[in-house]
């Protein structure tokens, strides 16, 4: 039986991630993996490329690169881009578009860069066919991207289509939700595996519970979505793609709880709605009240929250919740890992615990910290000795 060839992928994530998403794409069989400025370079097969779009948790799409060339300016972009076979991936009727990503002083304007490569594309088909495919921004049958760093250039055609934190459960939302892919990836950062309960006292639309249950329930974050770019490709393969999708052999008993809470009434209702829309209401268990006065069972587990910064979302008193987190941390959670993510050092200060790992971020355009905060009991030298002779 003849082996399937082997051909580069590009998955692309965001600031922070790097590491974990090639950590996600070692664990799916994935070769020569390389990590870029917020992308992670593989190889592998069809098969692969499919799997990576259903199960990557922390890519935001994956792209199938085929052409790499060096170009100085725009039309040398052009000139080089009228010598790929473009009837290999379109035909006249088809429809596309051009997204581009530009790291070059050479480049000023990246939208100009994407209508000389829609221009090469409509005029390869015109002097050939007389006849040429349209543009559509809106769901194209093929959508190219280029990535320009300095004068390399290089050419993909983009599987996954809309973003893939896009997961497709989420119907309803707070002003300010966390990205989902972001969350997956706080998560992973943090160790969560699905081996103890899981809490966040500030659960907003409830991203970061449903994403810990998926990581828990090891349930692929594709299935949601209701499609992907590659199922226009000319080369799909319905059947392999089928076998991926159906295939929940994968997937794994939970048998902690996740708890989710919120001062907000409006909070709490849009979580139950993505919880349900998920499927996952019987792992997560919700209540509308303040961290002051929370009172959840806490022995053997992880928290991870995502409180306001006072950008988008703000408080009456900021700097006086992020006290009261630290207050509830050291009460209540004694011998638990706690994780908090701010773009907001003078809040991050008012904890008043010293983080035990500190990981940059970026949510949105905001610049983050997502610190852990190991709580212990009794003095701190002495935890760190016992911590030091396990």
């Amino acid at each position: 039986m003849q082996t399937e060839r082997e051909f580069e992928m590009i998955a692309k994530t965001f600031k922070g991630l790097e590491e974990v998403l090639a950590a996600e794409l070692l664990n799916l069989g994935a070769n020569n993996i390389e990590i870029q400025r917020r992308a992670v370079s593989f190889t592998g097969n069809k098969g692969l490329l499919y799997r990576s779009n259903m199960f990557l948790r922390t890519a935001s799409r994956v792209l199938k690169p085929f052409f790499h060339f060096r170009a100085k300016d725009a039309d040398q972009v052009y000139e080089e881009l009228k010598k790929v076979r473009w009837s290999d991936f379109l035909d006249v009727q088809s429809t596309f578009a051009v997204d581009t990503t530009i790291y070059s002083e050479n480049f000023k304007h990246s939208k100009f860069v994407a209508y000389r490569v829609k221009d090469a594309i409509v005029d390869w088909f015109t002097e050939r066919e007389k006849e040429r495919p349209s543009v559509r921004l809106d769901n194209p049958n093929m959508l190219f991207h280029l990535h320009i760093a300095n004068d390399r250039c290089t050419l993909s055609v983009d599987s996954s289509g809309d973003s893939l934190h896009k997961r497709g459960y989420r119907i309803s939302q707070n002003e300010a939700p966390i990205n989902e892919a972001l969350a997956a990836g706080m998560l992973l950062l943090a160790g969560w595996d699905g081996q103890t309960n899981f809490v966040d006292p500030m659960c907003g639309s409830g991203t970061l519970l449903i994403e810990a249950a998926l990581i828990a329930l090891n349930i692929p974050p594709g299935l949601y979505r209701s499609s992907f770019a590659f199922e226009k490709w000319p080369d799909f393969d319905k059947d392999l793609f089928d076998d991926i999708y159906n295939d929940d052999s994968e997937e794994r008993e939970f048998k902690y709880k996740i708890y989710g809470s919120d001062i907000s009434k409006r909070a709490i209702s849009i979580s139950e709605q993505n919880i349900k829309s998920a499927g996952l209401n019987k792992y997560i268990e919700l209540q509308q009240v303040s961290i002051k006065d929370l009172n959840t069972p806490v022995e053997n587990c992880m928290l991870v929250t995502n409180p306001p910064y006072g950008e988008r979302i703000t408080s009456d008193d900021l700097l006086g919740l992020y006290a009261d987190l630290g207050t509830l941390f050291k009460h209540q959670f004694a011998g638990n890992s706690c994780w908090v993510i701010s773009s907001h050092k003078e809040c991050l200060d008012k904890i008043g615990l010293k983080p035990t790992k500190k990981y940059d971020l970026l949510n949105g355009t905001l610049e983050c910290k997502f610190n852990q905060y190991e709580i212990f009991s009794g003095k701190r030298k002495t935890y760190v000795v016992e911590k030091q002779n396990v």
